[in-house]
């Protein structure tokens, strides 16, 4: 299984300060934005990453990842050119996946669920994540009808449910021929929706629930939301780290309770 980030985009409902950054290296927490999807991926097992963004901020996202030696991992990169959709960044994904299954994210996609076990068991077409949410409107709403998923729509005035398609899909690699066979939207771009529509007509798509917290941060509600999921994972990780530490007897030094003053000092 091979993973893909998308991070370009213009990022125009963070203006004024996506004005001189891709909004994918904005800070979410202690991190840029674009390392919570990684991370996502690479607690799901996936360590070969195709990372598309904006040709004008290409450099920066290079600069910050390097080739992926730091996290474990194997990055490759790609420019999407122009603001054609998140289906028009996916194609541009098909020589690097040779023919395997990949897990894409978007990358102002924050989670607290591992993927391990859906990456691990997933066999063909495509597998999509629901999230109850009362603001579905903004993302892409599947309609279920005797518990099965029937269709989706993008962005409703009126959605026929309150369940979200986050940002987070596996498709097999049958996507990039559905990708070649889209027609732009009325917004002239290639749509995700209409992808996961095709696997919905051939009966090829699954569907499931997301069970921890999840938000995109393309607003700034969003962004500010992602950060408080984001500092609550960080420091129940550092929590449970600093336990571990304590029963085995091991010190904790100075610099980790001023990083993370929430924790009590500990004496030894």
């Amino acid at each position: 299984m091979r993973g893909v980030i998308l991070a370009g985009g213009l990022g125009s409902r963070l203006y004024p300060i996506t004005e001189v950054t891709n909004k994918h290296l904005l800070p979410v927490y202690d991190r840029p934005m674009i390392f919570h999807p990684l991370d996502t991926l690479l607690r799901a097992g996936i360590k070969d990453i195709l990372i598309v963004s904006s040709p004008e901020h290409a450099g920066a996202f290079l600069r910050l990842l390097k080739n992926g030696q730091q996290f474990d991992a194997n990055f490759t990169f790609r420019v999407q050119n122009g603001n054609g959709g998140i289906a028009e960044a996916l194609g541009l994904a098909e020589d690097f996946a040779h023919g395997d299954d990949i897990t894409v994210i978007l990358g102002d996609n924050i989670f607290e669920d591992d993927f391990s076990e859906a990456v691990k068991t997933f066999k063909s077409g495509a597998t999509l994540f629901l999230k109850d949410t009362d603001e579905a409107r903004r993302f892409g709403v599947a309609e279920i009808v005797d518990g099965k998923l029937v269709g989706i729509e993008e962005k409703p005035k009126e959605p026929k449910s309150t369940y979200a398609i986050t940002g987070i899909y596996i498709f097999d690699s049958q996507v990039f021929n559905f990708i070649k066979r889209l027609e732009p939207s009325w917004r002239n771009e290639l749509e995700i929706t209409d992808v996961n529509n095709f696997y919905i007509e051939k009966n090829e798509a699954q569907a499931i629930f997301v069970e921890g917290r999840w938000t995109d941060a393309g607003t700034f509600e969003s962004l500010y939301m992602a950060g408080i999921i984001a500092r609550d994972r960080v420091l129940g990780q550092m929590e449970t780290h600093i336990k571990e530490r304590v029963i085995k007897g091991i010190k904790v030094t100075d610099e980790e309770h001023n990083r993370y003053p929430r924790f009590v000092p500990v004496k030894h």
